[in-house]
Formats: C-alpha cells, structure tokens, sequence
C-alpha cells in the first residue's frame, strides 16, 4: 500500500499539483483567520452558541462563519450559481447552445456563471450584515457596505483559488475548498467529545457508538456512492466500404445517486428562507408557527425528507436526457437487448431510472436526518457530524482518487485504488 502511495511523488507532474493543491488549502486556511474589519466577535460567538442550523453552516466554511473572516460566505455563492445556470440551461437556449459547443461555449458558461456569483454574493453578504446587525460595532449603512464587499471579495477570491486548484492541481477546486473547511472542523469535534468526557457529559460508551455509527456511514456511503445500475447495450455489425464496424457490446452505467447532494441544498435552503423572514416580524403567531419550522422538529423533518425526495427527482429529471440517451444510442446503431430502438428504448430508460432515483432519495433523505438520529442516540449534541458534510467529503475524496489513480497508471505506475 505504502508502496503504491510512494508511486504518486514520482511523478514529477503529479508531484507539483498535489504541492500547488495543499499550497492553496493553506491559503484558504489563512483566509479562514482573517476577521472582517468592524465586528464584534464576542456577539458572534454568542449566536452560533444558539442553534444547530449556524453551525452546520459553519462547518461548511471551515470555521470562517463563526469567526465572521473575509471567507464567512465560503464558496455557497457560486455553488447557487451554478445549479442556477445548470437548470437554466433547458429553458433558455442561448445556454443549451453553448452547453454543445464544446470547450468554447464551456468558457462563456463559466464566465457568465462568475458575473452571477458576484450577484449573488453581494446580495447574500448585504442580508448577512443586516441579519447580523447586533454585531457590528457601528451598523450604519457605510459601514455595512464595507462589510458587504469584503465579504463578496471573500467570496470572489475563493472562487479564484478554486478555478486555480482546478486547472493546476488535482481533483475538482470547489469541491475541494469545499472538502477542506469540512476536513479542517474534525480536530475541533474531537476536542469538544473530549471535553463532554472529561467533565462527565457522556459516557465511553456513547463515544464508542458515536465513532461505530461513523464508521458505518462511511462504508455505507462510500457502497451508494459508486452503485450503478449497468443496462446491456448492443452495436449491430455494420460494413461500410470492405471494413466492418459495430457487432461488440457495452453497457449504459446509470447511478443510484445521480443529483449528489445538490436536493438537500435545494431543501434546506427552501425550508430556511421563511423561518429567516419570520424572525423579522414581530406577531406572535408568527412566532409561534416558526417554532414548528425549528430545526430537528417533526414537522420540519417530515417537509426535509419530502422535499429531497421531490428535488431528487426534479435535479435528475432535468440533467440526465434520458430522450437524447436513447437518440444517440439509436444513431450509432446501439440497442438494449429485447426493446427496440427510439421511444421504447427511451420509456425503458426512463422506468429503470425513476426505480434507482428513488432509492437515491431515500438514501439522500436518510443521510440528511442522520445528525438528528446521532444526536439522539449518543447524545453528543454541539458536534457536527452530518451526514450532507460526509456525503461531500466521500464524494470528493473518491472523485480526487480517481483522478490521481487514472494519472499513476497512464504512467506505468501501480495504482492504490484497488
């Protein structure tokens, strides 16, 4: 194994992108412990010491939130910018063309993607200052534009790192930013189960569970992650000329987890936006009816696992074409074994992909309540083991893998993945 590792650092390439990667992780660490001028952080603490719900965010920052530093917002920005251009790209058909053109129209999506970061982070770091209002020391409107900017440069300049890992180091940069601020809250969690044992909070048993609970989930994850269902596909044997072409076989690799973690995005953030209003309006049965929307109770559980099992199907709809699937499988002579070509082929396609969607919401539905469960059972509360941050961290870990895995052995090298 370690042999195998070592087959990694010699290759010079490989080498000098996994060096660039951790150089930009430091730097986003750094970042992470730079305050934003004019804040109280005493006042912030004091918050995220109130509810869960800040601090799963802050986990998702690597920190920065709870700190309120010039990478409080992390890169959700973009992210939200993104999944708003992926989904746009079907209804608006100056995207769909440049989604087909290749390497080009990739460059025009992406830059049009950054101009709605920039948007978006503005906005969100104008809401964040004014919700956050108690802790800033002199919250006037100058001051609150400063701190709107810094936090959107923040942003911006995550976003740069991220684009930079990507094209000079290893493995996706946003996911990877993404993967570092969730990575980086471990030692914390440790400290803080450490403590609750030390003062007599919890027991060794319930550490013992706690660490066999995420050591299943990991597995379990990991199982999910990279099941797919193969469907058989078949080339007719064509001559064209005196050289024949087709007659092998192959198959279509359909996953079970085909929207990742994108539905329990989708929502949570629809599940937050009204308890957020609702804490600007002072009627109490107002109040009283955000008290039922509150993080971990029944009723928000209950709309948290049908609104992922709804986006689950809603992401998957609108980015696997299942119609373009069976006309390019019809195209260059391609057929699933026993159903015809065209339609047939695509209703096929279409039942055995809403069977494994809904596994793959179950699967995400389960993952999103797991904290909840943790809790309940350990009753280690104040440590954010989620299960969208393990989702995350897994995905990214296999995907970087596989990308470092398929460089070793294009040179020659054994690979680690087994």
């Amino acid at each position: 194994m370690f042999s195998a590792l070592g087959n990694i650092f010699k290759i010079p390439e490989l080498r000098q992108k996994i060096i660039f990667t951790l150089i930009m992780f430091a730097v986003f660490r750094l970042g992470t412990h730079i305050p934003v001028p004019g804040v109280d952080p005493t006042a912030i603490e004091q918050l995220f010491a109130t509810g869960n719900l800040l601090g799963l965010l802050d986990l998702f920052s690597g920190g920065a939130f709870s700190k309120f530093s010039i990478f409080a917002m992390s890169i959700t920005p973009y992210i939200n910018a993104a999944i708003i251009i992926q989904l746009l790209t079907v209804v608006i058909p100056t995207l769909e063309q440049w989604s087909k053109e290749g390497e080009e129209g990739h460059k025009k999506t992406t830059q049009v993607t950054r101009y709605l970061t920039v948007f978006l982070a503005f906005l969100q770091a104008i809401g964040m200052s004014i919700g956050l209002k108690a802790a800033i020391l002199n919250p006037n409107p100058v001051n609150i534009l400063i701190i709107a900017i810094t936090l959107t440069a923040g942003t911006v300049f995550l976003m740069w790192i991220g684009e930079q890992i990507t094209a000079q180091g290893v493995g996706n940069g946003i996911s990877l930013i993404i993967f570092a601020g969730i990575v980086a809250a471990l030692p914390k969690n440790i400290g803080t189960i450490y403590h609750y044992v030390q003062a007599g909070t919890i027991s060794y048993f319930s550490v013992l569970g706690f660490g066999l609970i995420a050591l299943a989930m990991v597995m379990f994850v990991v199982y999910i992650e990279t099941g797919f269902r193969r469907i058989p596909i078949s080339y007719a044997k064509r001559v064209p000329g005196s050289r024949a072409v087709g007659g092998h076989s192959s198959h279509i690799p359909l996953k079970v987890n085909t929207a990742g973690v994108i539905p329990i995005i989708f929502a949570s953030s629809v599940l937050m936006f009204p308890v957020t209003i609702i804490q600007f309006i002072e009627v109490p049965w107002i109040k009283q009816l955000a008290s039922y929307l509150e993080w971990g109770t029944p009723l928000q559980t209950t709309l948290y696992v049908l609104l992922i099992i709804f986006f689950t199907y809603f992401y998957t709809a609108v980015t696997v074409k299942i119609s373009d699937m069976a006309e390019n499988l019809k195209k260059y002579g391609g057929f699933i074994p026993g159903i015809r070509p065209g339609q047939p082929t695509a209703d096929y396609l279409d039942h055995v992909m809403t069977r494994i969607t809904l596994a793959g919401a179950f699967f995400l539905a389960f993952i999103a309540v797991l904290p909840n469960m943790i809790a309940a059972a350990t009753h280690i509360q104040g440590v954010y083991f989620g299960g969208t941050a393990l989702l995350i961290v897994v995905g990214v870990a296999l995907q970087t893998m596989k990308q470092i895995e398929s460089m070793v052995v294009m040179r020659h090298y054994e690979g680690f993945m087994k």
